[in-house]
């Protein structure tokens, strides 16, 4: 698949900031973190998605002739500065959480370690990929969850806020748990499957609703899935699918991946009465799918009413997620290397509002398990150089509610760390799985949440904590700042 590229995808203040640092010849290298605070829909997790993307984008990373000669009809860069651009190439390490890891407020999804010049000019692009899929992955997750097993295909594109959206919100979508979509180009680029069946048009377009049918299953035997709601859905168009399913049959077609499609009315009531008509008729296996502006909340007020739709197509509330459309990813600066030393400088953000007081540092995530459980206990940000020793006992504590501890005694856990190398000195040293392996990957971490921290109500928060090392060195900072009340 090519790529595109996308160097010039950056807000103004990156590039007049790097002029800043070049021309008072300051490079000195640091440490970035890319981070959210928020979960998404108020939900108790979130998936990260969109790495492969930042990878095809740091690799393609130049400015042409043709960028060079834009920014210098800006009339705000100097010929030096230009001409080093011309021949900028990315040089630092970047780490990151694998696709379709389940992840969680304030730790670093992304660390970049570059020479600030560099670092400060991939913040942007960085945030726009991996915000966007992380915020899509995230709502189809729990689009699947309320599915409860049932298939989800992602139907979005003609609602999604532009081609891109589509494409990579559909590539999102079924790393989120979507089993396919039905935009063909995503199908193509990402080689993941592609579902639809037809339009209300297609029933409207023939002198009625049975010729219509029996053209589409002449044409389709193999996936004969009936629009049912055109004009009558329990007079006209089941009893339709039902003679059309029956004539298939005396033909000596084998049905197999067939059924009927709602896509308006009271759902949970058409499909109980649908259900009735195809059982009567002997199409027991017939599914029944269902589309019409779904999202978790209303498949799973569906569920609670006894509806037995088992494919849902969701388009609209999924690709543009509708109820929360931003992820609020942030890039700040954690640390910087001093000039005459090789140690890095940890440097903090302040604000009145605590979440958005920063972790400073080198730092990397270690995931804690419930031994033999398999279950996700915490998150732990630790310096990049500790380690943790599994046979001894961790003392959990509340960064901000410091009171609040939790002991592990050792040999009851496990952990994992999650940052790992994707770029070394500009070079990339991480091969990415295919989307369907992400997407099996993403299952196996959703079910490392328990369901108290899948609902979505009020779901049971998982503590993202800091070590014993990083708490000091950030009270530390800010007692020296005289802000210790931030903590």
């Amino acid at each position: 698949m090519s790529t595109m590229n996308l160097t010039l995808l950056t807000d103004l203040y990156e590039l007049t900031m790097m002029q800043g640092y070049f021309l008072n010849k300051t490079n000195e290298t640091v440490i970035f973190d890319a981070f959210y605070r928020t979960n998404p829909s108020n939900g108790g997790y979130a998936i990260v998605a969109g790495l492969e993307q930042v990878i095809d984008y740091i690799k393609d990373l130049r400015f042409s002739k043709e960028d060079i000669a834009y920014l210098k009809g800006l009339n705000l860069f100097e010929k030096e500065f230009l001409d080093y651009l011309s021949n900028f190439k990315f040089s630092g390490d970047i780490y990151a959480i694998k696709e379709g890891t389940v992840v969680f407020p304030r730790e670093p999804l992304l660390k970049v370690i570059a020479p600030i010049i560099e670092a400060q000019l991939i913040e942007t692009a960085i945030l726009n990929i991996i915000n966007h899929q992380s915020l899509i992955a995230t709502k189809a997750s729990r689009v699947c969850y309320a599915a409860k097993g049932d298939s989800v295909l992602e139907f979005g594109l003609r609602r999604a806020q532009g081609p891109d959206a589509g494409i990579y919100g559909a590539r999102a979508a079924v790393i989120g748990g979507c089993i396919a979509t039905s935009n063909v180009l995503a199908g193509q680029m990402f080689d993941i499957p592609v579902r639809g069946t037809h339009a209300h048009s297609w029933v409207m377009s023939f002198p009625n609703e049975y010729s219509a049918f029996k053209k589409y299953s002449e044409l389709y035997p193999d996936a004969c899935h009936l629009l049912v709601d055109t004009y009558d859905t329990l007079k006209s168009g089941v009893p339709n699918a039902i003679r059309i399913f029956r004539e298939m049959q005396a033909s000596g077609i084998k049905l197999k991946n067939y059924g009927i499609r709602l896509d308006s009315g009271d759902l949970a009531y058409l499909s109980k009465e649908a259900r009735k008509l195809l059982d009567e008729a002997g199409y027991e296996d017939a599914v029944i799918s269902a589309s019409s502006d779904l999202d978790e909340y209303l498949i799973d007020s569906l569920k609670a009413q006894g509806a037995v739709i088992t494919s849902w197509g969701v388009g609209t509330n999924l690709i543009t997620s509708k109820d929360c459309p931003a992820f609020g990813g942030v890039y700040k600066l954690a640390a910087m290397k001093r000039p005459d030393k090789n140690e890095f400088i940890p440097k903090i953000k302040l604000s009145e509002n605590t979440a958005k007081v920063t972790n400073p540092g080198n730092k990397t995530i270690y995931r804690i398990y419930i031994r033999g459980v398999g279950k996700v206990k915490a998150d732990l940000i630790t310096l990049a150089d500790e380690k943790i020793d599994e046979e001894q006992d961790l003392v959990l504590f509340d960064p901000v509610e410091t009171w609040k501890k939790t002991k592990l005694s050792g040999g009851s856990y496990t952990v994992r760390e999650l940052l790992v190398p994707i770029f070394k000195n500009g070079e990339c040293v991480y091969t990415s799985p295919s989307v369907m392996e992400i997407r099996d990957y993403c299952q196996s971490e959703l079910n490392s949440l328990w369901d108290e921290t899948r609902r979505f109500i009020n779901p049971h928060e998982v503590y993202v904590d800091l070590s014993d090392d990083l708490y000091l060195i950030k009270r530390t900072l800010l007692a020296n700042l005289g802000q210790e009340k931030n903590l």
